[in-house]
């Protein structure tokens, strides 16, 4: 049986990898069309793309980190198209001192955690900002700002996802048994919960007010991907570089109120929201495909370990708030 182009070394390798290029093409190709489709979610991807680095490998890993960057920012600039910024700012000034609170102290403990388990700085706070705000859309914003490589973005999205995953069943179970009414659980998944998606999820099973009331809650809470990305940019500045100021969100910015104030784009900003999270979805297969087996073993599990406790705190602390102050 012959070994896969990742396995000889050498002139070999160069020859085997000139037979091979053509189905190494078409095998990541045909994974990214996947990607392009309703059936690949941003998880499925990511895993999807840790398959073909650990099989087959990336065919155009010197395109990747480019490719990675651009998607990324203009995937985070779509998702403003999905913000109505008279709704939202409503929200947002109701619990503003406990939006303020949740979302720093996250960050803070995110770096205690972080430290305490010997996390790298990046991947730790990719984590804590993903926690704090909304999941991968954070993620996706902060990342580029810190500079951070496809090692660090693939295990805080996975570690987020995981996350996710397991909030988008146990949370309406936790919520019949607590009795909690529509509008606190509402306000729960909005505020403990990581990406949109899952917070729509998790609140559409609970019922059509919760729906609505996490939708909303999310969505403030978005809006502070700004001021998060303004000072994270400030805080990653070493002595050696200037300043990464993360243009793009204020385009971020510009599209949420275009969205709000212009009636045509937002008849249509549903479709821009729907690319731009298909395009999130291609960032992630694009920055699985582009690790390998030794940067996954030297990994771990602490990054993962870090989340649960910063996730478990978070959930318990924002549960016991709301059910002493929202009815």
């Amino acid at each position: 049986m012959s070994a896969l182009p990742g396995e000889i070394n050498g002139t070999d390798s160069k020859r085997a990898f000139g037979k091979n290029i053509g189905i190494r093409e078409a095998v990541f190709i045909l994974a990214l069309i996947f990607c392009l489709t309703p059936f690949a979610s941003p998880p499925i991807a990511l895993a999807v793309g840790l398959v073909i680095a650990l099989t087959i490998g990336h065919p155009y890993l010197h395109l990747n980190n480019k490719a990675t960057k651009i998607l990324l920012q203009a995937s985070v600039v779509g998702l403003g198209f999905g913000m109505n910024l008279g709704k939202v700012m409503q929200v947002g000034k109701e619990g503003i001192m406990f939006t303020i609170i949740s979302i720093f102290g996250t960050l803070v403990l995110g770096f205690i955690i972080g430290k305490w388990l010997s996390v790298h700085k990046k991947t730790s706070h990719l984590i804590a900002s993903g926690t704090a705000i909304c999941g991968g859309s954070a993620i996706a914003a902060v990342g580029p700002i810190v500079n951070a490589n496809g090692q660090e973005m693939s295990v805080a999205l996975g570690t987020v996802f995981i996350l996710n995953s397991i909030a988008l069943f146990v949370f309406p179970v936790i919520g019949h048994l607590l009795h909690l009414t529509q509008t606190q659980f509402g306000f729960w998944a909005g505020i403990a919960i990581h990406d949109t998606s899952s917070v729509v999820g998790a609140a559409a099973r609970y019922g059509k007010a919760a729906l609505q009331t996490a939708t909303t809650v999310k969505l403030a809470r978005a809006l502070w991907i700004v001021p998060v990305a303004l000072l994270t940019s400030f805080f990653f500045k070493n002595k050696s570089t200037k300043i990464s100021i993360p243009y793009f969100i204020f385009l971020f910015i510009l599209a949420s109120i275009i969205r709000t104030y212009i009636p045509a784009v937002a008849e249509i900003s549903g479709h821009i929201v729907g690319a731009a999270t298909v395009g999130f979805t291609v960032t992630l297969f694009l920055i699985g495909a582009g690790l390998s087996k030794n940067v996954l073993k030297t990994v771990g599990v602490r990054p993962l370990i870090q989340g649960v406790i910063l996730w478990g705190i978070i959930s318990v602390s924002s549960l016991f708030i709301i059910l002493r102050l929202v009815h």
